[in-house]
This record gives C-alpha cells, sequence and structure tokens, in this order.
C-alpha cells in the first residue's frame, strides 16, 4: 500500500522548500524552534545507540573512573549506592513452592533450612571465587561498583575442582574493557550479524555471544592481545554461559553507560573549582615575610640560609617564589612586595556548592541529604529523602538480584542437586519444578530509621491489617529471619526460667503482678 503525498508538502518540495523551513508551527514555535535567538545556538545533532552510547563508551568510562578516584562527591555517590543496595551483600531466603514442586509445606521447610545451610557453606568461602580471593557477598560489591563506574560488567560461571572444596562452581568477573571488539573485525552497521562492542548480535538483533580479550586492553604490559569467543547461552542445555550486568537507556543499545556520565562536567568543575579554593584558603593562611633592602649583599638571601636544596617545592624554578609558613623572602634592592588579599575561604562556596551537588543528586536520583550525609531538616523532610532515595536502591537492588544474583544462585542449585546435596524431585525433568525449588527472595541491608518507635509501630499495623507479614518486616527492619528470631526467643525464654528457678520468664512474672 502506498501513501499519497499531501499535496502542500506536495507543493513545498517542488519548489525547492524544505517543511522544516517554513515557518514553525506547533512545537516549532516552542522547543523545536529554529529561528528563536534563544534556541539557534543550541546543538542538538544526535544519532542512534550506536553513534550516542557506543561511540563515546571508551571516553566515558576512563572520565568516569577518574572522578571516582580523585572527587570526593564522584566517589561519595558510588559507594552511597554500594552500601545502601548491596552493603555486606544480598542473602537469600530460600521460599520453595511447593504446591508446583508437588510436596508438602513441611517437606518444603526442610528442603529450604538445607538449601540455606548448603548455600552458606559455598558462598561464605573464597572458593566460589575463581581468583579465590573474595567471597559470594564480597563479590557482590566488586561487581555492583564496577557496574556503577564503568557503566556494565561481566561474570562467566566456569567449573574448578579443589582440594577441599565440596562445590566446583566460580565466579570470575570481568571488567567492561575487556569485552570488545576484536582488531579482526569491524562493527558492521548493517542487519547482517554483527559485533558491537564486543556483543555479537544476529539479524534479528539477538544476543549470541561476547568477545572478551585475554588481556586488558589498557594495560601497559608488552601481551600478545587474543580473543575468547564466548557463546552467551549453550547450544544444548540453554544454559547462561555468561551474566552480563547492566541498564539499557536506548532501543538497541548493547553496552552500558556510567552512572556518572550525565553530571561527568558537573563533577569535574565541582572538583577543580574545590581544589582552587582549598589552595587559595591555604595560602592565605600562610605567613610569609618579605624584606626589603637598599644595597647588595653578598650573602645570600635570609630565606634561604641553611635550607637544603631539596627541601624546596620550586628548587630550580627561576620564575616562581616559593611561600610557606613562617617563610621569609629576600627581595632585590628597588622592589617591594605588595599586599595581596585572596578573601579566603570565601563567604559564597557552601552555598554555590550546594547548589550544584542539588542539580547532581537530583541527576543521580540522590536527594542532597543522602549526597552529602546531612541531615539538618525536620523529621519529615528526613525521612522523605530517606523514602526517595530507597526508590531508587530497591530498583538497583531488584536489577541485582535479577541479572546476577539470582541466576548464579540457579547454577549453584543445579550443581547441589546434581551431587545429592539438596533433594529435590522433579528438578531436572520438569522446568516449572524446577522453577519452584530455585524461588528466593533476596534481602539485604535495611532502610535507616529516623524513629524506630514509629517504623515499629508501622510494621505492626501492616501485619495486623494483612498488608505484610512477620517474616517480610523482619528482613526489613533488622535485615534477621522471623523464624530464626522466634527459635531464639523460645531458647533464650527456656534458659530465663532455668535461671530464675521457675517456670515463668521475668516479663511474665512483671505482667502477673499487674
Amino acid at each position: 500500500m502506498k501513501y499519497k503525498t499531501p499535496e502542500i508538502v506536495r507543493r513545498r518540495s517542488t519548489n525547492g522548500i524544505r517543511p522544516q523551513d517554513v515557518q514553525n508551527s506547533g512545537y516549532g514555535n516552542y522547543g523545536a524552534s529554529r529561528t528563536k535567538k534563544s534556541l539557534k545556538g543550541w546543538v542538538d545533532n544526535g544519532g542512534s545507540a550506536y553513534e550516542d552510547i557506543h561511540d563515546n563508551l571508551f571516553t566515558l568510562r576512563q572520565r568516569s573512573r577518574d572522578l571516582a578516584m580523585g572527587v570526593p562527591v564522584a566517589t561519595g555517590a558510588l559507594k552511597t549506592y554500594r552500601t545502601n543496595v548491596i552493603g555486606s551483600g544480598l542473602t537469600p531466603k530460600p521460599t520453595i513452592d511447593y504446591e508446583a514442586a508437588g510436596i508438602t509445606e513441611a517437606q518444603a521447610d526442610a528442603i529450604e533450612r538445607q538449601i540455606t545451610r548448603e548455600f552458606n557453606l559455598w558462598a561464605d568461602s573464597t572458593n566460589c571465587d575463581a581468583e579465590r580471593l573474595s567471597t559470594f557477598y564480597e563479590l557482590q560489591q566488586l561487581a555492583f561498583y564496577n557496574w556503577l563506574m564503568s557503566g556494565d560488567v561481566f561474570a562467566v560461571l566456569p567449573v574448578k575442582k579443589r582440594a577441599g572444596s565440596t562445590y566446583e562452581l566460580c565466579i570470575q568477573l570481568i571488567e567492561a574493557d575487556r569485552v570488545c571488539t576484536p582488531n579482526t573485525w569491524q562493527d558492521e552497521l548493517t542487519i547482517d550479524t554483527k559485533i558491537v562492542g564486543g556483543v555479537e548480535v544476529d539479524k534479528s538483533g539477538e544476543v549470541i555471544a561476547y568477545h572478551i580479550a585475554k588481556h586488558h586492553p589498557l594495560s601497559y604490559r608488552d601481551l600478545d592481545q587474543g580473543w575468547v569467543r564466548v557463546e552467551a547461552y549453550g547450544k544444548t542445555t540453554g544454559r547462561r554461559n555468561i551474566l552480563h550486568v547492566m541498564t539499557r537507556e536506548r532501543i538497541g543499545q548493547r553496552r552500558g553507560t556510567p552512572i556518572l556520565a550525565p553530571v561527568i562536567e558537573s563533577l569535574k568543575q565541582l572538583g577543580r573549582y574545590t581544589d582552587a579554593e582549598l589552595v587559595a584558603a591555604v595560602v592565605n593562611g600562610m605567613l610569609t615575610v618579605f624584606i626589603q633592602r637598599d644595597d647588595e649583599l653578598e650573602a645570600p638571601p635570609i630565606g634561604e640560609m641553611g635550607a637544603p636544596e631539596e627541601a624546596l617545592t620550586d628548587a630550580g624554578d627561576t620564575n616562581t617564589v616559593e611561600l610557606g609558613n613562617g617563610t621569609i623572602v629576600d627581595l632585590a634592592p628597588g622592589e617591594k612586595a605588595n599586599p595581596v588579599t585572596p578573601g579566603r575561604p570565601n563567604a559564597n562556596f557552601d552555598g554555590f556548592v550546594s547548589a550544584i551537588l542539588k542539580q547532581i543528586g537530583a541527576a543521580l536520583e540522590l536527594p542532597y541529604e543522602i549526597l552529602v550525609k546531612q541531615f539538618n531538616g525536620s523529621y519529615s523532610a528526613s525521612r522523605a529523602a530517606l523514602l526517595e532515595a530507597w526508590k531508587a536502591f530497591n530498583m538497583y537492588r531488584d536489577w541485582m538480584v535479577e541479572q546476577f544474583c539470582q541466576p548464579i544462585y540457579e547454577e549453584w542449585m543445579a550443581e547441589a542437586v546434581a551431587k545429592g546435596r539438596v533433594q529435590a524431585t522433579g528438578f531436572w525433568t520438569d522446568p516449572a519444578v524446577r522453577k519452584a525449588y530455585c524461588n528466593a527472595q533476596w534481602y539485604g541491608p535495611t532502610q535507616g530509621q529516623l524513629d524506630p518507635t514509629k517504623e515499629v509501630e508501622a510494621a505492626d499495623m501492616r501485619v495486623a491489617s494483612g498488608y505484610s507479614n512477620r517474616a517480610k518486616e523482619a528482613m526489613e527492619l533488622t535485615g534477621t529471619d522471623f523464624l530464626d528470631n522466634v527459635k531464639a526467643l523460645k531458647r533464650e525464654n527456656e534458659m530465663m526460667k532455668e535461671a530464675n528457678g521457675t517456670n515463668e520468664t521475668a516479663t511474665e512474672r512483671n505482667s502477673n503482678n499487674e
């Protein structure tokens, strides 16, 4: 079916006038205007995800890492996310769908306890790390921090037999730079099979493989570079051979962007301004004496008497004058030192920096109070800031679980069942049963509590109204397991009864006395 060109467009085309050159209309009067002086200088040329993102990723990564290593605000933002999203690690709580698994609730409880013991045996040991340096929870921190800083991170799951290790599954993290297009290839902008940023896709756009450099491309060591092609999924088993942790902001995007990308310029300029103010304040705080004389002296200047050459920062530089605490500078005849008043510290420094930080925090979804760790407002304002920040924290936590933690947990579960250390009937024959056994809830650091009494009362009300349950509230409030708490309390109460030589605990006695 052919569409007819509107008559007005045909007339403009035949006259050699493009439609956009005609008088503005609709959005052309406002945001899309090319005639208004306020918008004429706007360079808005854009492209696809390939041109806008992939062509700029190398520079974005290097600048993001540089900010993370040298600008306190950038470091603080990344570590704030890491501490609140991951903390000491996201912990799974097995929740078997016993109806789908075809077992009883009591059987499911027993299997869940066994799964927890076995998983801790693997996750708490450095044997889970291919480099044998970190536990599973420490690897979570490393993977998440690199995801934020570099835009994405990769993980392969090799199998290694190690003496004294029950499980063979390992996690090997791969930095973003190592996944890149081999030198023997060129990124092809066609509908055919192509490699974009080391990610190989087929004609339909499905990711089918990743190309991993054997050595880091930015390393200064003289090593012969080569690449390994890793298929995304196993051909016979469908097993995920590699995990790619990232978020996408554009359709067709294959690689992730650093979280600092939109605020790189603001952070760098703010870092420069802070350094300049710091240096100016230090110079202003130095006591330097200038001595003016009328005749020549053969002796060395007073300030240099006995001062070793290596003690001077600017030794050998005749264009600078060394300042310092208590420095004495000898001037030539006729020279005079004019007083300099830099006016530091700058009285407007804090207000200006705060205004910039609020914009940076808005772009990073970190309220100003959370970004600078300063709560000077009311209880309601501080709580609102915490709640707003935790929306972003929970979102990133869900993504981390979905793309990293849960897939690894399922791979470990498969090995545990194969070794017979976890009994799961029907695990290999029915995908639905396998999913039922692999079901788990992941918990991490809890949200800060400004008023614990109000938080506990609100939790009690949610449980009483049926909006939540005790297990969920225990995890979110204190990061503990409700059933473990009940068992511990039961043991403590029994011990208290024995210690008091009575069948009543102290709480029960107080209640009876009342």
